[in-house]
């Protein structure tokens, strides 16, 4: 694993499974997000909240590039559901991340606008040419607010690019511009 994890036992005896765990647990959320930079982990037993009966608390801190995760003092009586749910809690935290990112890569998809030169109404499928003259195939699902079957040569377009297995693709194909179909 390249994660550097930092594990910090507070109020208690360092215990290897109980490092074991949080390092599993760290493992698993390298999955989710392969360019985290650290992950800081203290866990600790709370002698001030030991008649309560949940005398350990986890504290769980990582950093990605551009952001800084925390999850604070996560309590339970043992210490393993401490660890699971502090790591839990982490997780989603990171999905979110990663959700966010993927959107904002969406977002920067910039449309490119283009002229349909050929169609194939049996196949289900057509090429886009762009001024650049690049062409782009683009199937039936791929075209949006008109039926496929009223698309005609010669149309003004506007779709996403994308490079597929087979070369240029186009995704949500529309007439015109948005809105003026």
């Amino acid at each position: 694993m390249q994660l550097p994890v930092h594990i910090q036992f507070r109020g208690m005896e360092p215990s290897d499974a109980l490092e074991a765990s949080a390092r599993a647990h760290a493992d698993k959320l390298e999955a989710f997000a392969p360019d985290i930079m650290t992950c800081r982990v203290a866990i600790e037993l709370e002698q001030k909240h030991k008649h309560q009966g949940r005398p350990y608390g986890v504290h769980i801190d990582l950093t990605l590039p551009g952001h800084e995760l925390v999850v604070n003092r996560v309590q339970d009586e043992d210490v393993y559901v401490a660890l699971r749910d502090a790591f839990d809690n982490m997780k989603r935290q990171l999905e979110d991340v990663v959700r966010q990112r993927r959107g904002q890569e969406k977002l920067h998809a910039q449309p490119l606008h283009g002229e349909l030169v050929r169609l194939d109404g049996d196949g289900g499928f057509g090429f886009i040419r762009t001024p650049n003259g690049d062409e782009y195939y683009f199937g039936r699902d791929n075209v949006a607010g008109t039926p496929f079957e009223n698309l005609q040569t010669g149309s003004a377009v506007q779709f996403i690019p994308e490079v597929g297995g087979e070369g240029l693709q186009a995704k949500r194909v529309s007439l015109g511009k948005h809105g003026m179909g």
